[in-house]
């Protein structure tokens, strides 16, 4: 595995950031947040940047991903999507909302790409979330996907279901008209496909 193998696992700080080369993952939006408001979202507490640095060239950075608390809101869920986000959840334990872990960004240098990196590190993401030690609970993983044939193929082929199964329908739920465009769609993983 070449990020358990080749890189070091880093939690993400101003004075870390500056000691490494600029990240290119050929998105200027992520490749932006990256570089400027990834600190702000540490400083205000709403997200956390960590990234993998390659042991053989320590300013190098391979991916990037950022994470929030956030909650799947299953009460305001059509009834159809609500069973099949509660489908594994014993009747007795169901409630409201669920706690998450929101993926808000995540990236793979140009340098690193189709090497299969990608899904190393959505793999590592699910692991961590479900290990022993993690402080809090954590049902699902959220992401909230660029609209794009490609991003969206990665998180299905990675295991993630779409919220909403048509467009339509999330963009009712997201308050947007049937003429707007959904820029971003939501999906989920459940970690409690991973437990042991």
């Amino acid at each position: 595995m070449f990020l358990s193998d080749k890189c070091t696992f880093r939690s993400l700080s101003k004075n870390l950031g500056n000691s490494l080369k600029a990240f290119d993952c050929g998105n200027q939006d992520l490749n932006d947040f990256f570089a400027n408001d990834c600190f702000n979202y540490a400083e205000q507490l709403i997200g956390k940047t960590y990234c993998f640095t390659l042991d053989d060239n320590p300013g190098e950075i391979v991916c990037m991903f950022t994470v929030s608390n956030d909650s799947i809101k299953a009460n305001t869920l059509p009834n159809s999507r609500r069973k099949k986000v509660t489908k594994h959840i014993p009747h007795e334990k169901r409630m409201r909302s669920y706690p998450s872990v929101l993926i808000g960004r995540l990236g793979v240098s140009i340098n690193f790409k189709k090497r299969g990196i990608g899904k190393e590190l959505m793999n590592f993401i699910k692991t961590w979330f479900i290990d022993r030690n993690n402080k809090t609970g954590c049902r699902f993983i959220v992401v909230d996907s660029y609209n794009e044939t490609g991003t969206i193929n990665y998180y299905k082929n990675n295991g993630f279901i779409p919220l909403f199964s048509i467009e339509e329908q999330e963009k009712e739920y997201m308050g947007l008209g049937i003429y707007d465009n959904l820029i971003t769609r939501l999906l989920y993983f459940d970690l409690i496909l991973l437990k042991p």
